[in-house]
């Protein structure tokens, strides 16, 4: 999909189903490495990141399958006019013919790195290519090596791989107390797997909470892991000899409902968020409610989102789990926009958003000012004015090198998406998600659209050059689904 036209004004009213977490999908996968018996996991999204982890998991010699069907219980709803589909992935890594992640295929995936702990636990080597680039900074694994290594295993980095086997006076990985030095979800993740199946006790501090590594935890110990503590900043494993296979459902992802959720509120519509984990809602539905949003819980799976009369400014400040979800910033600061105060002080007028995690994840603020919002950059403030249409672009998250692939972070497409389903205008808002394969070229790729601090309604004709008119000029023949 290169772009959305989103033809603004109308409220969100219905039912939508939330789909399975990739950020859990993708180390529940890496997971199956630890065993030669078959891993089934259910609720797995259909994702880019999803379809690289199945094809790195085959080049390594495992034999990955998706099997889709529609149940006789799932069928047509009228709240959701469609019947949904029953979605499972099986795994087998009965042989490891080559433990190697190839930088081909992981290029512009992060999470390669989940799959350093399980190929050393159970190959007692590994050999893998650097995480992909990514623009909203730099996410090093040195807590990874850091772990591993106190765990026995030896580490080197050459050309662009990390290059890992296990001690050859050791003979596999063996147990340790290992105090993470700030807080990593994939770092995490990817010692638990590796700790499952090391000698003796292995203790995990300041560890992550997400739910995600909960998932993880859940399906190892369904596997045959010994872990306690899951979910807690404490773990502590016992190492096993072997793994079998298991059968899992992923859980829903928390920020695909959190996104419905402020969608609803944004366009003021009736919005019931279905197949959802409500525990893990907490801060973001907190926060909605503090601005005014209704918010019932329908039970432990749904949610239901009215929007009230008006809005009320509210600051947020993301925080690791179970604090205010990163990953939900810029779909937050798209509700900022329509509310009305300022948090601080008597006069309030707009809201403000805080990064505890990385200043870049603001990356997508400037395109906002096309469409007349004003976010600032060290408080990002919402403003009342109503925003208007405009041609604007979602910013790339993954850049690789030396070939540059640029993926639109499904944050920056959610953002600008509701900014433009919200506008009053009823005419066409244009958003474009730039993607890898139209993009790929050995250089950097020529602007294709106006700067960000160019309002495309202000600038008359002859001052835009050719290049982008002749850009909106083709896509706007294209077609593409409304909103």
């Amino acid at each position: 999909m290169d772009k959305f036209i989103i033809r603004g004004g109308n409220p969100l009213v219905g039912t939508v189903r939330i789909s399975g977490a990739k950020n859990s999908a993708l180390p529940c996968m890496a997971a199956a490495i630890l065993t030669e018996e078959e891993v089934t996991l259910e609720n797995i999204p259909q994702v880019r990141d999803i379809a690289t982890e199945r094809r790195l998991l085959a080049s390594m010699g495992a034999a990955v399958e998706l099997h889709e069907s529609v149940t006789p219980e799932d069928a047509p709803s009228s709240a959701t006019g469609e019947g949904a589909s029953l979605k499972h992935t099986t795994i087998s890594c009965r042989s490891l013919s080559d433990p190697v992640a190839r930088y081909e295929i992981v290029k512009t995936m992060r999470a390669s790195s989940l799959v350093l702990g399980p190929l050393m636990a159970r190959s007692g080597v590994a050999r893998v290519a650097m995480p992909g680039g990514c623009a909203i900074g730099g996410r090093p694994i040195d807590l990874h090596i850091k772990g591993l290594e106190k765990m026995g295993a030896v580490i080197l980095q050459e050309h662009g791989y990390l290059e890992a086997r296990v001690d050859s006076g050791v003979g596999r990985l063996r147990g340790a107390h290992i105090v993470f030095d700030r807080i990593t979800v994939t770092g995490t993740e990817d010692l638990l797997m590796a700790a499952v199946l090391a000698e003796g006790e292995t203790l995990l501090e300041n560890c992550a909470r997400e739910p995600e590594v909960v998932d993880l935890a859940q399906l190892l110990i369904a596997m045959g892991a010994r872990i306690e503590g899951a979910g807690t900043s404490s773990m502590r494993v016992h190492g096993v000899s072997s793994l079998h296979g298991a059968r899992y459902r992923i859980n829903p992802d928390r920020i695909e409902a959190g996104t419905f959720l402020i969608a609803g509120a944004i366009t003021g519509g009736d919005l019931i968020v279905a197949n959802c984990n409500v525990d893990h809602l907490g801060a973001v539905i907190a926060k909605l409610r503090e601005s005014g949003v209704r918010v019932d819980v329908l039970g432990p799976g749904a949610v239901r989102v009215r929007a009230a009369e008006r809005l009320r400014a509210a600051d947020i400040s993301t925080e690791e789990y179970p604090g205010f979800p990163t990953d939900m910033q810029a779909q937050y600061m798209a509700l900022g926009h329509a509310g009305r105060g300022r948090q601080r002080g008597p006069r309030r007028t707009s809201s403000r958003t805080a990064s505890c995690t990385c200043r870049s994840w603001c990356a997508w603020a400037p395109t906002s000012r096309w469409t007349a919002t004003r976010p600032r950059c060290a408080a990002r403030r919402g403003s009342p004015r109503p925003p208007s249409c405009a041609p604007i672009c979602a910013p790339p998250l993954r850049w690789c090198w030396p070939r540059w692939s640029p993926t639109a972070s499904r944050s920056s497409i959610a953002s600008t998406t509701w900014i433009a389903v919200m506008s009053a205008s009823r005419k066409s808002c244009a958003v474009w998600a730039p993607r890898s394969s139209a993009w790929a070229t050995s250089s950097p790729p020529a602007r294709k659209i106006p700067s960000p601090r160019t309002n495309p309604h202000r600038d008359s004709a002859s001052n835009r050059s050719e290049s982008t008119r002749g850009h909106f000029q083709q896509n706007a023949t294209n077609s593409a689904p409304a909103c």
